[in-house]
């Protein structure tokens, strides 16, 4: 049996961090999880030479969910990405939902058992990263954007929604320096400082104005992490919409008109880097 998910990335409105609330977005950059079934244990592979000690945790969560044992059924994994990872992009929840999403499909299908529903695959998703130390706050913004598509604004720390909507599917450029950052390495206690401040822009979020809420969060984000700001701000001077840094870098997002595109895109011309076009993202996670 063989199964493909595909599971989109996500862009930062609100970075969760400093409050435990939070807010995001899908985008059309994505992760695939081939998954087959084989003879016996977990083999994970990735086309990124990213260590897969997070795909290994993901599968084993579900063969222990449906208490599966390895020594007589197995999976063999392989993802395949075109979403940058480190990088703020949400690389990691779209990773682990696929993962678990495929599994689930292919163990609750080989052995006639009922599949995990959509929130029983995201928390499972989430404790194995969270397991695996590459989210500080378990990101359920991140993995909600990443596998519903749309926006959602959240409430982190009880792993509930405040609004889960689709989005009007605007060009997205995305500027990836030329390094990474990975959101478990950085210092959350740095970012709490921000508290009062992140909760102005949090509550145009719960407004739905989420642009004024984006713009903020970068700034914000940007001068206490010690990225460039001027990377947001020359993208709106050119014409974006929105700007600003997504999760703990290290990508700026600038969510664009198509008229701004190719202005927005000169004017990052001057950082050493890459920008990516895509959209908004309102499919989400699903079986091909």
């Amino acid at each position: 049996m063989k199964k493909i998910v595909r599971s989109p990335g996500s862009a930062t409105i609100i970075n969760a961090i400093a409050t435990g609330f939070g807010s995001a977005f899908g985008i059309d950059l994505d992760i695939k999880c081939i998954a087959k079934t084989i003879n016996e244990g977990i083999i994970c592979f990735n086309d990124v030479g990213a260590d897969v000690g997070l795909m290994e945790l993901c599968a084993q969560k579900v063969f222990d969910y449906y208490n599966i044992d390895k020594s007589e059924f197995g999976v063999d994994l392989k993802t395949e990405s075109n979403l940058p990872m480190a990088s703020g992009l949400s690389s990691s929840s779209a990773s682990s939902n696929a993962i678990v999403k495929a599994v689930s499909s292919i163990i609750s299908d080989e052995f006639n058992l009922k599949p995990l529903d959509d929130l029983e695959v995201i928390n499972m998703a989430i404790d194995a990263s969270l397991e695996a130390g590459v989210t500080i706050t378990g990101s359920f913004d991140d993995a909600t954007a990443s596998y519903f598509g749309g926006v959602v604004v959240t409430d982190n720390k009880n792993r509930e929604f405040i609004i889960k909507e689709n989005m009007e599917e605007y060009p997205i450029l995305v500027y990836m320096p030329n390094f990474y950052s990975k959101s478990g390495d950085s210092n959350s206690e740095r970012m709490k400082l921000l508290a009062p401040l992140v909760e102005t822009a949090f509550e145009f979020a719960c407004n739905k104005d989420y642009f004024k809420a984006l713009n903020l969060n970068g700034l914000l984000y940007s001068a206490t992490l010690g990225f460039n700001s001027s990377i947001a701000i020359d993208a709106l001077e050119s014409g974006a919409i929105a700007a600003g840094l997504s999760g703990t870098g290290s990508s700026f997002v600038a969510i664009s008109s198509e008229d701004a595109i190719d202005d927005i895109k000169y004017s990052w011309n001057k950082y050493d880097g890459t920008v990516i076009k895509t959209k908004i993202d309102n499919v989400g996670c699903k079986i091909l």
